[in-house]
């Protein structure tokens, strides 16, 4: 496999996009993972639709496309056909917030063992400009040319109502801390998801708008919910207020494949166990 994760397919996102900062940061966390101990045969990507999914094909990994607002279940579905492999999946705003957004909420309250990443840019970019669940009130664009009549979604806080036992925010502009999250996100026992502020230079340029608001969470304990709460309350994606990044909240409980696994019968999980050493030394 390649080394350095590089494919042959040329990249069509435009000049200056968040995504390229995401990809940067992926890459980077694999090739360390790898280094650490884990294959990269036993990792999977999986992405939907939008500009976000083209990810996986910069990236020389197993990867699967998924439909608009579908990588969360098919994330599942990988998860639970083998539970050793590392799931991981991208999609955007409007993909998960959207059409996905009860998929999210089940994987969290399920806690199952996968990564979501969200490219958050907060507009369809793909379709050139319309509002997303994330878009501020008042947002113009192709299908709001006046503004938008309804508040944001705050994401976070329905993920950390929903059960998610790891959650977090990062944005595109800070690089280290992308990859500090990811790494810790994707090595988490449980539903993780990043919600990163991810800009659209083309549709919708919210450099300046973050670099004036974001800061790093210090001193803060990721086991409170109380604690987290309040931090993710602190922005709700229509306000000027400042903007927290970095893990708001983490919980270790048993994963869902675990609780499917005690439910199985002692000759069933013999004859998997069987299986699994069969295909083991036919590799």
């Amino acid at each position: 496999m390649n080394k350095d994760l590089g494919t042959y397919a040329p990249n069509t996102w435009c000049p200056g996009c968040g995504n390229f900062a995401i990809l940067t940061a992926i890459k980077t966390v694999l090739k360390i993972l790898s280094e650490e101990g884990l294959p990269l045969e036993n990792i999977v990507l999986v992405s939907g639709i939008g500009c976000h999914a083209k990810i996986v094909d910069y990236v020389n990994v197993n990867s699967f496309y998924s439909i608009h607002g579908r990588v969360t279940p098919v994330a599942e579905a990988i998860k639970l056909a083998n539970p050793k492999i590392k799931v991981i999946g991208f999609a955007g705003d409007g993909d998960a917030y959207g059409e996905g957004l009860e998929h999210l909420v089940f994987a969290a309250k399920r806690n199952i063992d996968i990564t979501m990443i969200i490219h958050n840019n907060r507009v369809y970019g793909l379709t050139t400009g319309q509002y997303t669940p994330t878009s501020p009130l008042g947002f113009k664009g192709r299908s709001t040319p006046q503004g938008t009549v309804e508040l944001p979604i705050n994401p976070l806080e329905l993920m950390l109502s929903s059960g998610a036992s790891f959650i977090a925010r990062a944005f595109s502009h800070g690089l280290e801390l992308l990859k500090k999250i990811f790494k810790e996100a994707i090595l988490h026992k449980g539903f993780s998801l990043v919600d990163v502020l991810q800009v659209c230079v083309t549709f919708y340029n919210m450099y300046e708008y973050y670099d004036k608001r974001v800061y790093e969470l210090k001193e803060h304990n990721p086991k409170d919910f109380d604690s987290a709460l309040k931090k993710i309350r602190e922005w709700d994606y229509n306000s000027d207020a400042s903007i927290a990044l970095g893990i708001f909240y983490r919980k270790e409980i048993p994963t869902f494949e675990e609780r499917v696994s005690e439910q199985l019968p002692q000759e069933q999980r013999a004859r998997d166990l069987k299986i699994k050493e069969i295909l083991k030394a036919s590799l």
